[in-house]
């Protein structure tokens, strides 16, 4: 099973949910498409500024669909009868998907229906009227939230007087920008975690203690928390009360996290809100990069397409495992019994044979043996009990035991490696196996299995998955599993 993995800033965002709970806020959904007009209302003089980097939306008109004779005979082309009582009720229904009392995805099946034929032949139909493919967005007088502000005069608006003070809401949501481009430090779309508190009275002080009692739920300290009073405040707040919030953050010094103030009382008024509002927006994606020590805002949010590619030494070792496994009782313990018998016969001296299986498949016996008929060596080359090992990244053959003078990396993989547990001799026996089950159920009276230098993972039966092997090769890293196995394994029927 695949290692489940939250997104880095939804870990944020719903700590952030939990930090405002807490603080005894209320959660709730702020509308997102919002009128142009009450960008206006909101924004005044400034609201052309604003509206300029609102992402504007569109409806796609539905055609005026007329029934020429052209149309009608190239219908008929299709082998479909077109009645004149058919050629009505088809205008008919044209007319009402323009006036929206057909959806379109009811159209094609009301036009089959009509016609009396398929759907697959109705969309063929439809083919026949250019007007239906022609379509061109009409713009409206909706934007998509800009800032999560515009949606609370509304809220507001509406729950003012009906609800005992204080309010206390929070709601944490997409807002959209249209950025002429996504770089480092701006994405079209980001997360504001914004709260307003309604009160008889508020001044400051209340969003000092609501972005403290925020981020101490991070680990911040007051003096990890400072204020500074913006020179010009947005047009939707009451002159020299909007307040950025900084916080420090391990080595990265003074970051800007968050944003409040008090709403300006004439804007207040526009939406029949009576009493004071302090309006408070964080940064949820501010806030996930700072900590997860991040400084592209692209790669914390679409790692897939910016964050460079990192596997860890542990990751690429559950990439690897035996290829081929034997699935009988017979395949089995042939390749336990190769394994034992070379674990103990493995120094013995060349020319050497040993019996590793003897048993029964179906009315044939079968004998196993491992051998090496060579002079001068042992039954198994020195790299027959190699385990394969990942360490920074490289896929290395690491000896049982240290032979001779090893190279740094085989020295530092011994010590700080990450050890599959798979070793050459345990490939060699499984693949043996599954040879051996193949020539029991084929009935031959045979089957040889002989591996002499190892070159690569395969020749051992093992497989590194293609993930791994394209991210080792990409790093320009080592899969480096050559040695001398020499042995043989064969199985005889009788």
């Amino acid at each position: 099973m695949k290692a489940r993995r939250s997104h880095p800033l939804f870990d944020i965002i719903q700590r952030l949910r939990e930090a405002y709970l807490s603080l005894g806020f209320e959660e709730l959904v702020n509308p997102l498409v919002i009128e142009e007009a009450d960008i206006v209302k909101q924004w005044g003089r400034e609201a052309p500024v604003i509206l300029d980097r609102c992402y504007y939306l569109a409806d796609l008109p539905r055609p005026d669909v007329g029934m020429s004779a052209e149309k009608v005979a190239a219908i008929k082309k299709l082998g479909i009868t077109v009645t004149e009582r058919k050629k009505v009720d088809l205008q008919g229904i044209f007319h009402r998907y323009r006036k929206g009392d057909i959806d379109s995805e009811e159209l094609m099946e009301q036009v089959a229906e009509t016609l009396n034929t398929t759907e697959e032949r109705a969309l063929l139909v439809m083919g026949k009227f250019p007007e239906l493919k022609r379509l061109k967005p009409s713009p409206t007088h909706l934007t998509l939230r800009s800032h999560m502000t515009s949606g609370w005069f509304l809220t507001l608006g509406s729950l003012g007087k009906r609800r005992p003070l204080p309010i206390r809401l929070f709601s944490i949501d997409r807002c959209f920008r249209r950025e002429q481009k996504e770089d480092e430090t701006h994405l079209r779309t980001h997360h504001s975690a914004s709260c307003v508190v309604m009160d008889r009275e508020l001044n400051e002080e209340v969003g000092k203690e609501v972005a403290r009692g925020l981020l101490h739920q991070f680990g911040f300290k007051d003096r990890d928390i400072k204020f500074s009073k913006k020179k010009r405040s947005a047009s939707y707040y009451a002159p020299d009360t909007e307040t950025e919030v900084y916080a420090r953050y391990k080595k990265s010094g003074w970051i800007e996290v968050a944003d409040f103030g008090l709403y300006a009382p004439h804007v207040l008024r526009k939406y029949d809100i009576e009493h004071p509002v302090m309006n408070l927006g964080l940064g949820a994606e501010r806030l996930a990069m700072m900590l997860n020590s991040i400084t592209d805002i692209r790669e914390l949010v679409y790692p897939q397409f910016y964050a460079e590619w990192l596997l860890s030494d542990e990751e690429i070792a559950k990439l690897i495992r035996i290829e081929s496994t034997p699935k009988t009782q017979l395949g089995m313990g042939v390749a336990k019994a190769v394994v034992a018998t070379c674990g103990k016969r493995g120094e013995a001296p060349s020319p050497c044979e040993f019996v590793a299986h003897e048993g029964k498949v179906g009315r044939r016996r079968v004998k196993v043996v491992v051998r090496e008929k060579e002079k001068g060596k042992k039954l198994l080359g020195p790299a027959a009990f190699n385990e394969i090992v990942v360490y920074k990244g490289n896929i290395v053959g690491l000896p049982r035991r240290p032979l001779g003078k090893e190279t740094a990396l085989i020295r530092e993989a011994r010590k700080k490696g990450v050890h599959t547990g798979i070793r050459y001799l345990d490939g060699i026996a499984n693949a043996a196996a599954v040879a051996i089950e193949k020539a029991a159920k084929e009935g031959k009276n045979s089957a040889k299995f002989r591996v002499p230098i190892v070159k690569a993972p395969g020749d051992v039966n093992v497989l590194v998955d293609d993930v791994a092997r394209r991210y080792v090769t990409s790093k320009g890293l080592k899969i480096d599993v050559r040695g001398p196995v020499f042995f043989e394994i064969i199985a005889a029927f009788q």
